[in-house]
């Protein structure tokens, strides 16, 4: 029997409390271990650094970006918005790299909320730092720290049409969406206000960007893509057993 494939996770970087701790931590919601381990893959959590790069992939067969805090606007050449969060600076260096150098390897990769935006920057896309300012309304985060749910509309013959219904309901929780969008990445689906909700490179051996998420919905089929592209990535690099 084959090993299942591994699946990096990356991890927030930032104050949490536990038990009688509070302390600095590297920590992720359980929703993304479990989602991966459904689909048949072995979740490893990446800790946000510069350094290792290269040695990190070389023992991954797919990655997710997760979500969490906002993403430093001078990565995309803004001024912060007053909304916007504290930059992590450590976290936005440290997922930059290594977003860089998996899509320099081709390593199927799924983007998720934060992760999303992150890969549009990469590109050399931008950011839309308060969306209630653009669409006058706050339906992907009504509430701090519960879910939105709201319907997308996917665009058929896509890849992402391929795994999700053409009208699904998502799980949603941001307040800053897609602007000018990056080289290559081509647009999956919208919210019905107009915000960018998918894209994806066909370029690439699996490359899909979601900004609902996904771990926490009814979309196993995004992770469960992931583990068989992620699979095949690594019978590619020789690994199967």
């Amino acid at each position: 029997m084959s090993k299942r494939p591994v699946i990096g996770i990356t991890t927030y970087a930032q104050e949490a409390s536990w038990g009688v701790w509070q302390l600095p931590a590297a920590l992720i919601p359980l929703d993304y271990v479990e989602a991966v381990e459904r689909a048949g893959g072995r979740p490893v959590l990446i800790p946000p650094s510069e350094q290792g790069v290269a040695e990190t992939l070389e023992t991954l067969d797919g990655i997710v970006f997760s979500g969490g805090a906002d993403i430093d606007p001078s990565l995309y050449g803004a001024e912060p918005h007053p909304e916007t969060d504290t930059p992590q600076t450590r976290r936005d260096a440290g997922e930059m790299a290594l977003l860089e150098a998996a899509l320099g390897n081709d390593m199927p990769t799924l983007a998720i909320c934060r992760g999303f935006q992150l890969l549009n920057i990469a590109r050399g896309g931008d950011l839309v730092q308060h969306l209630p300012d653009e669409v006058g309304s706050d339906e992907h985060k009504k509430v701090p720290g519960v879910f939105a749910q709201h319907p997308v509309e996917v665009k058929e013959g896509t890849r992402l049409a391929s795994m999700v219904d053409a009208r699904s309901d998502v799980t949603s929780h941001h307040h800053q969406g897609i602007g000018r969008v990056g080289e290559g990445l081509v647009e999956t689906a919208w919210a019905g206000d107009g915000t960018l909700e998918g894209f994806e490179d066909p370029s690439q051996r699996f490359l899909v960007g979601v900004q609902w998420h996904p771990e926490a919905g009814e979309d196993a089929a995004l992770f469960e893509n992931l583990v068989a592209e992620a699979r095949a990535y690594r019978e590619s690099r020789g690994q199967a057993e």
